[in-house]
C-alpha cells in the first residue's frame, strides 16, 4: 500500500471514528462564561470556583516542597531531587539575564510567578475541573436526572420531561428528567480575570519598587514626569507612564485571554467530537500552559532588569 493510500485511509477511518464517537458517546454542549461562578456566599465576600482552583494550587506547591524539604539530604534523591533541579534551573536562567546580584533578587517573584501560573495552568486540564459542580435548575442547559440530590447528566436527551417543565428545585422529585446548568467546583485559576489582574498588579508594583529603590525615588519618577526636559521631554515622560501602565492590561489579559481560549477549545472539540480529535489538544494546552507562564515570568523579568538598569554599572564603579 502506498503512502497517498495510507494517508486517505487514516483520513477516512478518523472520519468515522469521530462520527461513531459523536453517535454512541454524545457529550452535552457547555455553558460557556466569561466571569467565575459563585459557589458559596458568605455575605462579606463570594467564594468562586477559580478562588477554589487559586487555594487548590497554593496548596500543591506548599505540599510539594515542603514534602521535598522536610527531610534534606546532601545527596538529594527524589522529590528533593525534583524540586532543587527548578530551583536551580530557574536561577540559573534568571541570573543569566539580570546578573547575579539582581538575579537573586528577582529570583523569589519571578519563580513563584512562574511556578503558580504552570501548575494553575496543568492543575484545570485535570478530570473534574469544568465537568463536577453543582447542577442549578434553569429552563436552558443541559438534560439531567435527579438522583437524590445529584443530578446527573442524560447524554441525547434534548428536553425535558413534563413534569421538569412544572416542577423545579425541591418539588423535583428522584427520577425526574430536569434540565439547568452544571456550576463546577473548580475552573483554573487564570481563566479568571480577577486572578491574572491580581498577578499583574504585582508584578507591576514590585518593578516601580525595584526601580525606585535603584535609582532613588525622584530621579525615577523624573523619567515619567520630566519637568526639565522642556515640552517634549515632558510629552515623552507621559508616553513613558502611560506605557508603564499599560503593561497592567498586557499582563493580565494576555495570561487570561490564552488559557480562556484554551478552556473553550477543549470543551467545545468534546462537544462535537468526544474522545478522539480532543486527546492532541490536551498535549497542546499543555505545551501553552507552559509558553504562558514562561512568558508571565519572563517579562516580570525583563521589566525589572530594564527598570533598574544602569544601576548595576554605577554600584560597580563605586566599589
Amino acid at each position: 500500500m502506498s503512502t497517498k493510500t495510507m494517508i486517505v485511509v487514516g483520513a477516512l477511518v478518523a472520519v468515522i471514528l469521530a462520527v461513531l464517537s459523536r453517535i454512541l458517546v454524545p457529550v452535552p454542549m457547555p455553558e460557556i462564561l466569561l466571569p467565575a461562578e459563585k459557589i458559596v456566599d458568605l455575605g462579606f465576600m463570594a467564594i468562586s470556583n477559580s478562588i477554589l482552583a487559586t487555594w487548590l494550587t497554593i496548596i500543591v506547591l506548599v505540599v510539594m516542597f515542603w514534602l521535598a524539604t522536610r527531610k534534606m539530604e546532601m545527596i538529594p534523591s527524589g522529590l528533593q531531587n525534583f524540586a532543587e533541579a527548578i530551583v536551580e534551573a530557574a536561577l540559573s536562567f534568571i541570573e543569566g539575564i539580570a546578573g547575579k546580584e539582581n538575579g537573586r533578587k528577582f529570583f523569589a517573584l519571578v519563580a513563584t510567578i512562574f511556578l503558580f501560573v504552570i501548575t494553575s495552568n496543568w492543575l484545570g486540564l485535570l478530570p473534574g475541573f469544568g465537568t463536577i459542580g453543582l447542577f442549578e435548575h434553569k429552563d436552558h442547559g443541559v438534560v439531567a436526572t435527579q438522583v437524590g440530590p445529584l443530578a446527573l447528566i442524560v447524554p441525547g436527551q434534548d428536553q425535558p420531561s413534563a413534569e421538569a417543565q412544572n416542577d423545579h428545585g425541591p418539588a423535583v422529585q428522584e427520577g425526574d428528567t430536569v434540565m439547568g446548568v452544571i456550576v463546577p467546583f473548580f475552573r483554573s485559576a487564570n481563566t479568571d480575570l480577577n486572578t491574572t489582574l491580581a498577578l499583574a498588579l504585582v508584578a507591576f508594583l514590585m518593578i516601580e519598587w525595584w526601580g525606585a529603590k535603584a535609582h532613588g525615588v525622584w530621579k525615577y519618577s523624573s523619567k515619567f514626569i520630566n519637568v526639565k526636559g522642556g515640552p517634549i521631554g515632558f510629552v515623552v515622560g507621559i508616553i513613558e507612564l502611560v506605557t508603564e501602565i499599560a503593561r497592567i492590561i498586557s499582563f493580565s489579559f494576555r495570561l487570561f485571554g490564552n488559557v480562556f481560549a484554551g478552556e473553550v477549545l477543549l470543551a467545545v472539540l468534546m462537544f462535537l467530537v468526544p474522545w478522539l480529535v480532543v486527546v492532541p489538544f490536551f498535549g497542546l494546552e499543555l505545551f501553552v500552559g507552559f509558553i504562558q507562564a514562561l512568558v508571565f515570568a519572563m517579562l516580570t523579568l525583563v521589566f525589572s532588569v530594564v527598570a533598574c538598569a544602569g544601576h548595576g554599572e554605577e554600584h560597580a564603579k563605586a566599589h
